[in-house]
């Protein structure tokens, strides 16, 4: 017998025994079984990793975890399933939920960061595994954290297919909560647009969650938004760029970032280091590796540690066809690069660092509701974020860059590049 909407509505609703004081989205509902799995060391481990890794540099109140983002996720993914449920109830609409099929996504949404290691995102060129991956490998082979999800009465594989979609699986809902943890309008973008700018002081990342969720809609199987809601689209790619601007990609954060990825690019060719050392490591542990192994570049680790962050001594907008840049987009080319400038300006390997961010897009993929009954693309309704717009924005983020503790001037930057 197929479960009604407002039976599984009361069943999401019911099963929240307890909760967690969160200072963004107040108090966050969890049920019992899903209390213990946050308590298992794996998941235990994001409270020691900053969220935005050396961004407290510049902004000291950044200070907050990957576990409270977790747990920020998981809300928001219940806000989404209680408000599906809640449309579906008001159209007449079934969803395609089922109640263990929920809790695998609630538990996914918990779990989504537990592969994620110190500065990952700003180590994702190196030859090191995925965040989802590792994520996933830790559901499936981790003792206590496996045993604790079995406990909850769930498949551990589902619910790391959720998170990693390298894994095969065919069962529908699951690939509905792929898709509804990973999109435009994700609980991930939703959470950390919101915590990001509320723990670094700034406004560009405040999102109308509530409204948002709101006009989430299923129609004919598929997750759709309202085409009132449009403009929340809109405002989530702004607010994007704008926290890209100016906080992952402010030149302090980037010059912290660049460094860390240099120390790690010399340490892993220099076979001083394997990535399988990286994975298990929270911050603490993270700085203290040139105290456990002799590492060649432990000066740049222990600089972003103690804020002494090299300035930024040249920078010029990126140019695809540039011929710096041509010869500086792969890692193994820029590290010698970075040597030969470095010798050309009479200072040490280490001094230099040259910094390209990774592209970005800012493209929407989710589909529009009209009020017609009608399905369209955002593409085809919005004539603000065009491909060509999107471009623009992208181009204006990303620039070549080089850092250096030397006290070098712009003309003696321009003579060794030119050389």
């Amino acid at each position: 017998m197929q479960t009604s909407n407002a039976q599984l509505l009361y069943s999401l609703y019911s099963e929240q025994q307890t909760s967690i004081r969160d200072p963004l989205w107040k108090d966050i509902q969890l049920s019992h079984s899903m209390k213990q799995i946050l308590l298992t060391p794996a998941v235990q481990k994001l409270g020691r990793i900053k969220q935005l890794g050396p961004t407290f540099h510049l902004y000291p109140g950044a200070v907050h975890t990957r576990l409270d983002h977790s747990l920020g996720v998981y809300h928001v993914s219940f806000l989404m399933l209680a408000s599906l449920l809640k449309q579906a109830m008001q159209t007449n609409e079934q969803v395609p939920f089922t109640k263990e099929g929920m809790r695998t996504f609630l538990c996914a949404s918990l779990l989504h960061d537990i592969g994620h290691f110190p500065f990952a995102h700003s180590l994702k060129e190196l030859a090191l595994q995925d965040h989802e991956h590792i994520a996933a490998s830790l559901i499936l082979e981790n003792d206590r954290l496996r045993a604790a999800i079995a406990k909850a009465q769930l498949d551990p594989y589902l619910v790391a297919a959720v998170i990693d979609d390298q894994l095969s699986c065919e069962q529908e809902e699951i690939l509905f909560y792929r898709r509804l943890l990973s999109g435009t309008l994700d609980p991930d973008k939703l959470d950390y647009l919101n915590r990001d700018a509320f723990f670094c002081g700034v406004p560009y990342g405040t999102q109308d969650v509530s409204y948002i969720t709101d006009k989430l809609t299923i129609h004919q199987g598929n997750l759709a938004l309202e085409e009132q809601a449009l403009g929340s689209v809109e405002h989530l790619l702004f607010s994007k760029y704008l926290m890209y601007r100016n906080v992952y990609w402010h030149r302090t954060t980037r010059s912290a970032t660049a460094m860390i990825k240099k120390a790690i690019l010399t340490d892993l060719g220099d076979g001083m280091l394997e990535p399988q050392e990286l994975y298990a490591l929270d911050d603490e542990q993270f700085f203290l590796l040139p105290e456990k192994k002799t590492l060649h570049a432990h000066a740049l680790l222990e600089a972003v540690r103690d804020n002494q962050l090299y300035r930024c001594v040249y920078e010029k907008p990126y140019e695809a066809e540039g011929v710096w840049e041509k010869q500086t987009n792969d890692l193994t080319n820029r590290s010698e690069t970075e040597t030969q400038l470095a010798e050309r300006l009479g200072i040490e390997s280490l001094q230099l660092v040259i910094d390209i961010p990774e592209p970005i897009g800012f493209e929407a993929d989710l589909p529009i509701l009209g009020e017609d009954g009608s399905l369209s693309s955002f593409s085809a309704l919005d004539h603000i974020f065009s491909y060509d717009i999107g471009m623009v924005f992208t181009k204006s983020l990303r620039k070549f860059r080089i850092f250096s503790p030397a006290f070098l001037s712009e003309t003696e930057i321009k003579a060794a590049l030119e050389f």
